[in-house]
């Protein structure tokens, strides 16, 4: 443990005298405010406490007979007047202004599946705080302006001397009359009562790109609320949800729908025009298609959202066995089974794997 006496740099017998003077040289070159050095701050917390423990009579009388000198008391005294002599940090210097950047505003937008195929563009309606025009931001009644603070005379600091251990310190903290601006505004514009700011809807022209999914975040740089005293607007996010369409949906940039196919179609197989998203799309159905074959309508998907090209179009088949049967239907089916060698119903692995391939393709997005 440092002896208290060296740390000072004093004698045993030093007076008090002796022990402020040393104490205040050794402040001056520590302090972090003028030596921001980690050994520093240390050696100054080791001077601090010694002089806390020798300035005072009794606590010095017990270290000299061999007591702890007050080591379990730590340094929170001193630290306590320090904060206030210096301001606990680096003050602000100068009147701060008025002018302040604006909020960024968050705004959820929904958009239909045919929408993000390609891109579309929205005007968006938003409440947000926008330029006064009466003022045009000086937050000052027209013909009027903000006069210097008599107080602290514009500099939005009032400096005050304080009588310290280490002689007259000089502290800094903001005006409370103008609140640091060094500035008064005694005529408030009447329209916005001084804030050089009102709330009103403003209409965005918004460019949602192709590709786009639900959850993702378009910044509009410049678009959000207006600052105070006519700063710097913040920034105007846009979060896309994409609402469930009930043909079509999507994985990745592919878009799926299921077809259904009648028996007879599927056995002889047909050529069909079917209304897609972004307009006709022709499919071709083999002869004998088999529910749960996938066909694939390549470019007739989704624009990537980043990159060239789109996705494709993947369609499930479904064939639809017939209900009801007249009795001219049931005849003809039957005269049909008999042509063909009779088969029983069986399992089919291949089969069972194009149903699951279909059902979590489709049935569960």
């Amino acid at each position: 443990m440092a002896d208290h006496y060296e740390t000072l740099g004093v004698a045993r017998d030093a007076s008090a005298d002796d022990i402020k003077k040393a104490y205040r040289r050794l402040a001056r070159e520590l302090h972090p405010d003028v030596n921001p050095s980690s050994e520093a701050a240390e050696r100054f917390k080791q001077v601090t406490h010694a002089y806390d423990v020798l300035s005072d009579p009794n606590q010095r009388q017990q270290y000299d007979l061999g007591g702890s000198g007050g080591m379990g008391g730590g340094f929170g005294g001193f630290g306590d007047i320090f904060e206030t002599f210096f301001g606990g940090g680096q003050s602000q210097r100068g009147p701060r202004s008025r002018r302040e950047r604006g909020q960024d505003a968050l705004l959820r937008v929904e958009v239909e599946l045919n929408e993000i195929i390609f891109g579309t563009t929205r005007t968006l309606d938003v409440d947000t705080a926008v330029l006064c025009e009466t003022c045009n931001g000086s937050c000052c009644a027209p013909g009027t302006e903000p006069i210097t603070c008599g107080i602290c005379r514009g500099s939005g600091q009032i400096q005050r001397t304080v009588r310290s251990l280490l002689g007259n310190v000089m502290t800094s903290s903001p005006c409370g009359s103008c609140r640091g601006y060094g500035t008064v505004i005694p005529n408030p514009c009447p329209s916005c009562a001084g804030q050089g700011r009102v709330r009103a809807r403003r209409s965005i022209p918004v460019d949602i790109p192709a590709g786009v999914d639900t959850g993702l975040r378009i910044q509009l740089p410049g678009q959000g609320e207006v600052g105070p005293a006519g700063g710097p607007n913040g920034d105007l996010y846009l979060e896309i949800k994409v609402k469930t369409h009930e043909t079509f949906s999507r994985q990745g940039d592919d878009l799926m729908a299921t077809v259904e196919v009648q028996m007879a179609d599927a056995i002889l197989g047909t050529t069909v025009t079917l209304p897609a998203l972004d307009g006709d799309v022709s499919i071709e159905i083999k002869p004998g298609t088999q529910s749960a074959e996938v066909l694939t309508v390549k470019e007739r998907g989704i624009t990537r959202l980043r990159g060239a090209g789109r996705g494709d179009l993947k369609l499930g088949i479904q064939v639809v066995t017939p209900v009801r049967l007249n009795s001219k239907e049931t005849k003809l089916i039957q005269e049909f089974a008999q042509s063909r060698r009779p088969v029983p119903p069986q399992f089919s692995t291949f089969q069972q794997g194009l149903f699951s391939k279909l059902r979590d393709r489709f049935l569960n997005l």
